[in-house]
């Protein structure tokens, strides 16, 4: 299906048709293809880190496995179970069908680190600090998936007269005022922006395994209930009027405050983080600051030889062959020296005349 998409306040129109390609009948379609780019962008981030993080990478693979699967699993269930309408009640292969979308971000969330974290537990892999490097990939993917959104124009939010504001047919169907919030646009560049802020914490000032996770939990968090508030097709609590995602948000900010506030004063670092607590835990040795016992030279012409400095400076020869004035302290040594040969030399004779002088 193609969609015409605007943004009139930019004056961009653009073409997208959901279909990159087709086999035959089957489709491959562009949110199938963005959901896998930012997945495997992200384990490819985590497996980049895992020397620094002090993680075995053969079996954090085992762990990426199997949480992957558990993640689309719990994703297309947590989606059909509070998907408004009787669709998949009536037709339950359809549960099977993800290629149009129907994925749930928090249900991915939940089964990925349900199932991959037990297995973390069982390969004997240190979970906090897998759930530190695993949330960055999650913001990559995030980050990049939610571009699907875009293509198959959904996840849109109210009417908006921001500049901004986009405009299609699916937009007009829902939201006939005009242009309504790009909220996929908003989470994508908001999860990009906290993946930067948590890749340099968890580099530099990380304290302890499963900080930057409470971090991301919180970060995450805050921006999908402020998000979810906007959207026009959010799922909800049967019974209550609550957006699910919402709630589940607020309680992740919540809990991951608390959290961060009881473990204010840990350091327990298996890898990177902050030097001060790596050096306390030994995985850093403190700088040792050595003096010299050389003399300091030149930062210029330090390391050349004296024929290599008289060949660039050929006065320097005459100058170096001429013997240098003796300083007060010297000249004052050189005079006490020659008064005391003399005074050895002259003693001698002054005997000798005590010896020939006549004895009265």
């Amino acid at each position: 299906m193609t969609h015409v998409v605007q943004f009139p306040g930019l004056g961009i129109q653009l073409t997208v048709n959901e279909v990159a390609f087709s086999i035959g009948n089957f489709q491959v379609r562009w949110y199938g293809i963005l959901i896998a780019l930012g997945f495997l962008l992200g384990v490819l981030y985590a497996f980049s880190r895992c020397k620094a993080m002090g993680l075995d990478s053969d079996r954090l693979l085992d762990a990426v496995v199997v949480g992957l699967i558990g993640a689309i699993i719990c994703a297309r269930l947590y989606y059909c179970v509070f998907y408004d309408g009787d669709k998949y009640w009536k037709d339950p292969l359809k549960i099977f069908d993800i290629r149009e979308g129907g994925l749930a971000i928090y249900g991915g969330l939940i089964g990925a680190l349900v199932f991959g974290g037990l297995t973390a537990k069982l390969r004997k892999l240190k979970v906090p600090a897998v759930l530190d490097v695993v949330s960055l990939g999650f913001l990559i993917g995030q980050a990049i998936g939610r571009w699907g959104n875009f293509v198959n124009q959904e996840a849109f939010g109210t009417a908006t007269n921001l500049p901004w504001g986009m405009l299609s047919d699916n937009t007009q169907a829902v939201v006939p005022q005009g242009p309504v919030h790009p909220c996929f646009l908003y989470e994508s560049l908001l999860c990009a922006v906290g993946f930067v802020l948590l890749h340099i914490f968890n580099q530099y000032l990380r304290r302890y395994d499963g900080q930057t996770f409470l971090l991301y939990l919180v970060w995450y968090g805050a921006c999908r209930f402020l998000i979810e508030g906007l959207r026009t097709d959010s799922l909800i609590i049967p019974g209550t009027g609550l957006r699910v995602s919402q709630v589940l948000a607020g309680l992740c900010v919540a809990a991951g405050i608390v959290i961060l506030i009881a473990l204010r004063h840990k350091t327990s670092l298996s890898g990177c983080g902050s030097r001060r607590v790596m050096e306390a835990v030994g995985l850093a040795e403190a700088p040792v600051v050595q003096e010299s016992a050389e003399p300091e030279t030149s930062t210029i012409f330090g390391d050349l030889s004296p024929e290599e400095l008289r060949e660039i400076f050929p006065g320097r020869k005459e100058q170096a062959e001429t013997p240098a004035e003796p300083q007060p302290e010297e000249a004052a040594r050189e005079e006490t020296e020659e008064e005391a040969q003399k005074e050895r030399e002259t003693a001698p004779a002054e005997e000798k005349e005590q010896e020939d002088a006549p004895k009265e």
